[in-house]
């Protein structure tokens, strides 16, 4: 059995701390996943790569076929690590409009691990106040261990390692206890309809 992880990092720069700490999640949590002996995939989806085809999307309500890939890799994992940079007390723009383009019942259960990057410590209470209320809506599983990565917590500190190994341990703890089933396919055909009048099994138009 595999498990699989998608990584989300909203980072504009790079390389950004963003992404590392994205990174830094998701091997944590790969690795405590791994001592059930299963393999485990990961799946990073680097929003600056997708950002023209985000924005497209918003104004004809259709994805790119790239960006679908990504999408769809997200809704179907068993666990999904979102890090986004702190501007103005919030997440990112690129992130909100990621958001966005999901379908509001696409991550209804899933589990998830939030991290935010910023300048400055007085920026960390932004994961509870702006990135909880947003999973919310979407019905997703945000676990209670965040990680937030001011400038200042690079210098060497334990301290963030600590945080980050034990937030990987919590995601991992979550993805085994979940019993989220991925949504169907909205094009799929019911189960039993065959449009030449027999039965059929489902299959995707």
């Amino acid at each position: 059995m595999s498990r699989s992880l998608v990584v989300v990092s909203a980072g504009l720069s790079q390389p950004s701390s963003t992404r590392l700490l994205a990174d830094r999640l998701a091997e944590a949590a790969a690795r405590e996943l791994a001592l059930d002996g299963e393999q485990v995939d990961v799946r990073v989806i680097e929003l600056r790569d997708h950002a023209i085809d985000v924005t497209n999307n918003l104004l004809t309500g259709f994805a790119s076929a790239s960006l679908q890939a990504e999408i769809d890799a997200l809704t179907a994992a068993d666990g999904v690590i979102a890090v986004t940079p702190i501007f103005t007390t919030s997440y990112s723009g690129l992130f909100k409009s990621f958001i966005d383009v999901l379908d509001k019942d696409s991550l209804r259960g899933m589990p998830v691990l939030l991290g935010a990057t910023g300048g400055t410590e007085r920026h960390s209470l932004a994961i509870d106040y702006a990135l909880r209320p947003l999973f919310a809506y979407l019905r997703a599983d945000a676990l209670a261990t965040a990680v937030y990565a001011a400038s200042g917590d690079w210098g060497g500190d334990e301290a963030l390692a600590e945080r980050i190994d034990r937030a990987g341990s919590d995601l991992a703890d979550a993805v085994r206890r979940s019993r989220r089933v991925a949504p169907a396919d909205p094009f799929a055909l019911p189960v039993g309809f065959d449009p030449s009048g027999g039965a059929a099994a489902t299959r995707s138009a």
